[in-house]
């Protein structure tokens, strides 16, 4: 089964609950096909643009287009969005099959058409010969599968994903996303899923768009979210960071400075990566990823700090270092340097640029 996927346009939503804006002027373009996750903070506007999507809510302002067609005043059943709901909202007293054909009955059609498009669709999610099992006799990962069936069964033109694994154990929530994504993937259609946690837009999304306070931070895919962080926030809210003040010692062409940290001046500066509107003399805050800095225990050119934490993952130990100045920062090591104590250095790893950003509070990009 392959569908055509269309395109999903917000253009310029605005919406408010009361006296509280939600969305500000959001403007997003989801391709055809497209995998889209909406990642951010909650309150961040990010389930209320799903809902608006839906027809759940009705915006304020702007507008909102499937396939370059408006259907921002058009009632839910009109708009052909299918949605995969955070609690499944499977009905307990019907078996598979009937859950699944649960939305071809409701528009219509012959039987023997419905009982062709459920076979098709169990096929698809791998649950052929589960057709007569009760609710209740799936594991959580199954519940899932037969859910995103009944979503797909009468031929949306948009799925719609709100929180689709939060209600799994943490163990099945790494396979369920592989099935989930090649799932969806085989089918076509254009997607668009919400999530609070990273590594669940990461791997299912091909484009993140995240959010915060009810505006777009930055649109983009995982690689470029993780190392080309258009804000602060998005620096500090995706994928783990230490945050050391500086001030710009020298400026490189348009996306490259040197900065001197202000908690030892005396240490080698940092070279790193930012937009042209930072100047020389302005104060910066450095954002720091793990696998970007190096350590070495003992005495020598770098940023000098003791060891507090570790923590062993296997393949990597993570170390925080409280530097002499009174920072930390934290610091990704092979997994065969476990065990270290005591005084160290930190050092920049040649060729990795951490990001700065105008230093909260002042004014820069």
């Amino acid at each position: 089964m392959t569908a055509s996927g269309v395109s999903v346009r917000f253009d310029d939503v605005f919406k408010a609950f009361d006296e509280t804006v939600v969305l500000a002027g959001v403007s997003l373009t989801v391709d055809p096909g497209e995998i889209f996750a909406l990642l951010g903070p909650s309150g961040s506007g990010k389930t209320t643009m799903l809902r608006l999507l839906a027809g759940f809510e009705q915006l304020d302002r702007g507008r909102l287009l499937i396939a370059d067609e408006a259907v921002e005043h058009l009632p839910p059943a009109r708009r052909g969005v299918g949605m995969l709901f955070q609690s499944y909202a499977l009905f307990p007293h019907l078996s598979v099959a009937e859950n699944v054909a649960f939305g071809l009955k409701v528009r219509g059609g012959g039987q023997g058409e419905a009982e062709a498009r459920v076979a098709e669709m169990l096929e698809l999610v791998r649950l052929s010969g589960f057709e007569r099992r009760r609710i209740a006799e799936l594991s959580g990962g199954q519940q899932q599968r037969v859910a995103l069936a009944r979503a797909l069964a009468p031929r949306p033109r948009v799925l719609l994903l709100d929180e689709p694994l939060s209600n799994l154990d943490p163990a099945l929530r790494e396979e369920t996303r592989a099935d989930l994504r090649r799932t969806v993937k085989q089918t076509g259609i254009t997607t668009v899923l919400v999530t609070h946690e990273q590594e669940e837009a990461f791997e299912l999304g091909e484009r993140i768009g995240l959010l915060n306070e009810g505006g777009l931070e930055q649109v983009g895919g995982p690689a470029e979210l993780y190392r080309d962080p258009a804000s602060r926030f998005v620096a500090t809210f995706v994928g783990r960071c230490s945050v050391l003040a500086g001030v710009v010692k020298e400026r490189h062409g348009d996306d490259e400075l040197t900065v001197r940290l202000e908690s030892q001046p005396e240490a080698p500066a940092w070279r790193c990566r930012s937009s042209g509107e930072l100047a020389v003399n302005d104060r910066v805050d450095v954002c720091v990823r793990p696998e970007s800095v190096s350590l070495e225990t003992g005495e020598g050119p770098g940023l000098s700090g003791e060891i507090e934490t570790e923590r062993f993952t296997g393949s990597n130990s993570f170390y925080t270092v409280r530097l002499a100045a009174g920072p930390t920062v934290e610091v990704a090591m092979p997994g065969a340097a476990a065990g270290l104590k005591g005084a160290c250095v930190v050092r920049q790893l040649a060729g990795e640029l951490p990001s700065a950003f105008a230093a909260a509070g002042e004014s820069g990009p």
